[in-house]
């Protein structure tokens, strides 16, 4: 430190404290964590459902419109019609019929897989994405770097 005697050593242990008092409240704070998640009870039937009735889909099925060609403002539009309707008349979904789908525009011919989230989540294959590839490679990378911290 700049400035303080060389025998004058006070100023510089006054900044300890605050350390051991942060180090102190992380280790509390991890093992918190630990039993968190230890006793944790998951239910993927609960954001499963929740994901199937509602039109979290949207943005999927503009994406496949627009790459058979259809512009992308186009296709948001068709799509945002379809959302409008559905929610007005209290249709999920899942409840479209590929047939129903293909009467309300031409354009929806051959999406109608796209009503399911599971579907536009494997479509995801970028790093980082939720498709099975990328979420594959992303466990494989974080356990070779477990591997190697434990190393």
């Amino acid at each position: 430190m700049k400035g303080l005697p060389l025998t004058y050593n006070r100023d510089m242990q006054e900044d300890k404290q605050p350390l051991f008092e942060a180090a102190d409240q992380l280790s509390g704070s991890l093992e918190m964590a630990r039993v968190v998640v230890a006793s944790a009870k998951l239910k993927p039937e609960v954001p499963a459902a929740a994901a199937d009735s509602s039109w979290v889909v949207a943005t999927d099925l503009a994406e496949e419109l627009s790459r058979r060609g259809v512009p992308f403002h186009q296709a948001h539009q068709l799509v945002g019609r379809l959302v409008l309707e559905s929610v007005k008349g209290g249709v999920t979904p899942k409840r479209w019929t590929p047939e129903e789908l293909e009467k309300f525009a031409p354009e929806f011919a051959g999406v109608a897989r796209l009503l399911s989230p599971a579907e536009g989540m494997k479509s995801r294959n970028l790093p980082g994405g939720t498709g099975p590839e990328a979420v594959a490679a992303a466990l494989a990378e974080a356990e070779a770097r477990l591997a190697q911290m434990r190393a």
